[in-house]
């Protein structure tokens, strides 16, 4: 029992026997005459006044006390107790008024105007004791019954998972305590669950992006079923980070993995700046796709001149070139597999991606883009590129492709520009077996800028082809 409690008690107990023998003071002091009500209390009832209103305070107190002890049953029962003993009481008493004889029965007749003869009124003071019974009960019950409410509010909440508190507070009652304990329990497994359900996503998107999701039409990785696929248009970058083998061979593989790690760890986060995704990793290389052709041409720029500036700060290791083809197409998004094994990728023409990239091997050039990542540019897009060649596919047609001068010095790209025409004029004659005039033209474009790798290429090629036909 709390130090309150027992301060309560021992106040209630010691003003409980004055309170009983003052009382006849009080109404000794309560007059009714033909005027109306005189009060007139002596010292003794002014006592008693203060002893039975300190008793009842405190009694009060302690009941309430007591009620939070108990289960909801037994609050219900303890609670009502009192208040249906007094109604039955006084409704006892008010039948029974008009034929007792004292003092006291003929002053409370005289207030309430009840007799023998005026059954009426004992009706009426019957229904108002019923209405104020009825009414005292109703909002009694309200009270007790708050808690339920709340818990039927926070469990709603709970399984509609709208719950943002920390923590509940469904009353002050003991026999909530245990609910209250169980709910907050709940919400803190809930809680911990959510969070591991957001860490496991977020997890998850390392391997499944959210751009796959989404192009799935899916928001989230429970709902990947076996044979979900979608035919989207969209473009591919395949990004090759080679090195000097010959260099690299003189390395342990834990140093190469640990190497090309590092430059994963660059290049990727470009990919996702850019709002692609990797769909695969390909040893060396990188396969990326994106829902827009221009943030994969700027995204090969970005690659381009963080691996630049990734090479300067691995000065005891060779240096990396990417070499990146891009090509727009169908793709289909889907999961590939089993039952037990589900694997998201996609399905397309990717083999392009990979043959246009293995191009800058054979020009020695870094960035090749095919005619349909041009076409599908939107037409306030501006870079510099330049016609390099057509490849010829399995069904005999021919993609253009086109090489991003972007990449260049500002002195090398501005003299590359300028010379735009001439260098796609002098392909275009190669590509017409015009291997001589291809040649010299090859040749004048050298002399402007005479570390242009195509030029060069494209120059001994004409020139050897010439000569076969001398």
């Amino acid at each position: 029992m709390k130090l309150s409690t027992k301060i309560f008690l021992a106040i209630f107990l010691i003003t409980l026997v004055p309170s009983i023998y003052l009382g006849q003071f009080v109404f000794a002091g309560i007059k009714i005459s033909d005027n109306g009500i005189a009060i007139a209390f002596d010292v003794w009832g002014y006592l008693g006044i203060a002893a039975i209103i300190i008793n009842n305070v405190f009694g009060g107190i302690l009941f309430f006390r007591f009620l939070r002890t108990l289960s909801l049953s037994k609050v219900l029962f303890f609670s009502t107790m009192p208040v249906s003993i007094a109604y039955g009481v006084l409704l006892f008493l008010l039948s029974d008024l008009a034929r007792v004889q004292s003092p006291m029965a003929s002053t409370v007749r005289k207030v309430l105007n009840i007799s023998t003869t005026n059954t009426y009124n004992t009706v009426l003071w019957a229904v108002l004791i019923s209405i104020i019974y009825i009414a005292v009960i109703f909002f009694l019950y309200l009270y007790i019954c708050r808690p339920v409410n709340r818990i039927e509010k926070i469990v709603s909440r709970l399984s509609d998972g709208r719950v943002k508190e920390d923590s509940f507070n469904i009353g002050k009652s003991n026999q909530f305590k245990n609910v209250e304990h169980a709910l907050n329990k709940i919400n803190y497994n809930y809680k911990d669950k959510d969070n591991m359900l957001k860490q496991t996503d977020l997890e998850t998107q390392k391997f499944i992006p959210k751009q796959f999701l989404k192009f799935l039409g899916k928001s989230s990785i429970t709902e990947l079923e076996l044979g979900n696929q979608v035919k989207k248009n969209a473009t591919t970058l395949f990004c090759n980070l080679a090195s000097d083998k010959e260099i690299s061979h003189s390395y342990s593989l834990e140093e190469n993995f640990n190497y090309l790690n590092s430059y994963l760890n660059v290049v990727s986060p470009i990919i996702r700046r850019y709002d692609g995704f990797v769909d695969k990793y390909m040893g060396e290389g990188i396969l990326a796709v994106f829902p827009r052709p221009e943030s994969a041409v700027d995204c090969a720029h970005a690659i381009f001149k963080a691996v630049t500036i990734k090479n300067r700060s691995h000065k005891d290791f060779p240096p990396v070139l990417a070499r990146i083809g891009i090509h727009t197409g169908e793709v289909i998004f889907g999961i590939l597999g089993e039952q037990e094994r589900k694997i998201p990728t996609i399905v397309s023409e990717i083999d392009l991606a990979t043959k246009i990239e293995d191009i800058n091997k054979f020009l020695h050039t870094n960035v090749i883009i095919s005619k349909p990542v041009l076409n599908d540019m939107p037409t306030k897009y501006r870079f510099s590129y330049r016609y390099l060649g057509s490849l010829t596919l399995e069904e005999g047609s021919n993609l253009p492709l086109y090489e991003s001068l972007e990449i260049y010095p500002r002195d090398r790209r501005e003299k590359l520009i300028h010379l735009k025409n001439k260098f796609e004029n002098a392909v275009r004659r190669y590509n017409q077996q015009e291997y001589e005039g291809a040649a010299i033209e090859f040749e004048e474009i050298l002399r402007l800028v005479p570390e242009d790798k195509p030029s060069y290429i494209y120059y001994n090629k004409a020139k050897e082809k010439a000569n076969k036909e001398d």
